[in-house]
């Protein structure tokens, strides 16, 4: 009987080093798949997320400043269009000298 558990021992320990190789080779085959989507992703020239969201909040920032200086812009050609009247100026009542 002495010879039975130490058998059961002996394949519990065998049982055991192969879940963990196993384990071991579960994050090998991980890490290597995360490099070679990493490599794929700049073969194809492609951009993080945050970076996207990053360039579009950039892009959205000038689009809204170009539009306020559209604005403005179309505001001060208004003004400038507009005709200026003499009657209206401080020398509408020029002073004479009689």
């Amino acid at each position: 009987m002495t010879d039975r558990p130490k058998f059961f021992d002996d394949i519990a320990g065998v049982a055991g080093g192969a879940i963990s190789a196993l384990a071991g080779l579960r994050e090998e085959i991980a890490s290597m798949a995360k490099a070679r989507v990493d490599e794929a992703v700049r073969r194809l020239d492609l951009v993080k997320r945050d970076e996207f969201d990053a360039m579009a909040e950039l892009a959205k920032r000038a689009r809204e400043h170009a539009e306020a200086l559209e604005l403005r812009i179309a505001a001060l050609e208004a003004v400038k269009s507009t005709p200026v009247s003499l009657s209206d100026g401080p020398f509408s009542n020029p002073p004479t000298f009689d």
